[in-house]
């Protein structure tokens, strides 16, 4: 019945959803719909209308409720990018559509968790830490690692990059951030990003990394950016008035900051001293060696022995150029299957996941708002339910992977 109903939409409407979820070509949308262009505009002039079944598709498409369609006007938003920080090569209002629905679906999550805490009588953590780029990254990293609370004695018992990650994300959870991750968003538009919104923050991990370790790395980076934006040394990405090559010494702060948590200093040199190598001469595979020890990436390794001065820059530039070498020649990596309740915990994280099912325990909110919430079927919920009980600790390697 819905293919031939005409929906009554507002034209205008139409036509902000369009922009509003990055298509500033109607093109890629009209060949999702199955019809031309043309027809598109057509509706968005007020010329014809979609029927009722192309309504919806359209709503899934840009992300909306399908009642946004039939408002008298269009709704007032504030921009996009006044809700996350400066990203490296993105101009504010150009982001992909896949970004725009990611950050889109991380403000909402956040909204929400704020309104059920509220709700249930809670007081979210308050995110305190500070940094500031006339520190040394050094002293940043040891601050911030001591906030996390990880022993270098625990560290050194984690088994694997999987069950580093897990400990990582709840450490940076228990310090008052929303650890999200988002799905079908390419890498080089973004590995992460933050929402530098204060009560409540929240960072966002790219699904597409597979790498556990290449996660834990992008986790700390976005997690100095925090730090950086709450002691007011950072801005969102409608204000930075920063140039590029301003920006870029606030990345690559952020990055030794990022290596310097997850390789403490005591750490590295203990290493050091059983592997005693001159400086500039590590190749690829004693790098993979020593990162190994710490759960983390060769990259992010090379990076703290570049700050360490283990490696000169140029040292460092010639032994970057054979590690993409060799990551270029690794065939792909394959993620595993995973269930809808893991791919939700995956992806809203666990404070998240236990907010909402505790709002529908105490009827605070109904099924459908918690399936809504967590974009999952009712039949998934008590799955859910089952994976909280397995402790972020665990050692299997999560299937959250995939897209």
């Amino acid at each position: 019945m819905g293919a031939s109903i005409p929906a009554n939409v507002t034209p205008a409407v139409l036509e902000w959803a369009r922009r509003e979820a990055g298509y500033e070509d109607p093109q890629p949308v009209a060949k999702r719909l199955g019809v031309r262009p043309e027809r598109l505009l057509a509706w968005e002039r007020g010329e014809s209308k979609p029927t009722l079944r192309q309504a919806q598709t359209l709503a899934r498409i840009y992300h909306r409720a399908l009642a946004v369609f039939f408002l008298p006007e269009k709704p007032s938003s504030p921009p996009l990018a006044a809700q996350y920080r400066r990203l490296p090569g993105i101009q504010p209002g150009k982001e992909s559509p896949e970004l725009r629905v990611a950050i889109r679906v991380m403000c909402q999550r956040r909204e929400a968790a704020i309104q059920l805490s509220e709700e249930l009588g809670y007081s979210l953590p308050e995110f305190r830490e500070v940094a500031r780029l006339s520190e040394s990254p050094l002293d940043v990293g040891r601050r911030l690692r001591s906030a996390l609370r990880v022993s270098e004695q625990e560290q050194q018992q984690w088994q694997n990059e999987w069950q580093a990650w897990r400990r990582w994300r709840e450490a940076v959870e228990n310090l008052g951030v929303f650890v999200f991750q988002f799905p079908k968003v390419d890498l080089q538009e973004a590995r992460g990003i933050t929402l530098p919104l204060f009560p409540a923050p929240v960072i966002g991990i790219n699904t597409r990394e597979t790498s556990a370790g290449a996660r834990s790395f992008t986790l700390m980076h976005e997690l100095v950016h925090l730090a950086l934006a709450l002691a007011r040394e950072e801005d969102v990405a409608l204000r930075d008035q920063r140039s590029e090559v301003d920006w870029q010494q606030v990345e690559r702060f952020a990055e030794e900051v990022a290596s310097a948590v997850l390789i403490p200093q005591p750490m590295l040199e203990e290493a050091l001293r059983q592997i005693s190598v001159r400086r500039d001469t590590r190749d690829v595979q004693r790098v993979r060696q020593l990162a190994a020890r710490f759960r983390v990436t060769p990259l992010a390794m090379a990076t703290r022995l570049r700050a360490a001065g283990q490696f000169t820059w140029t040292g460092y530039r010639r032994w970057k150029q054979e590690w993409d070498a060799c990551v270029a020649q690794l065939p792909p990596r394959r993620g595993g299957f995973a269930t809808p309740a893991e791919k939700t915990l995956g992806r809203a994280g666990r404070p998240f996941a236990q907010l909402v099912l505790e709002a529908l325990d105490s009827n605070r909110i109904t099924a459908v708002e918690a399936c809504q919430y967590l974009d999952l079927r009712w039949d998934h919920l008590e799955k859910l339910r089952m994976e909280l009980r397995v402790g972020p600790g665990a050692t299997r390697e999560p299937l959250d992977t995939g897209d």
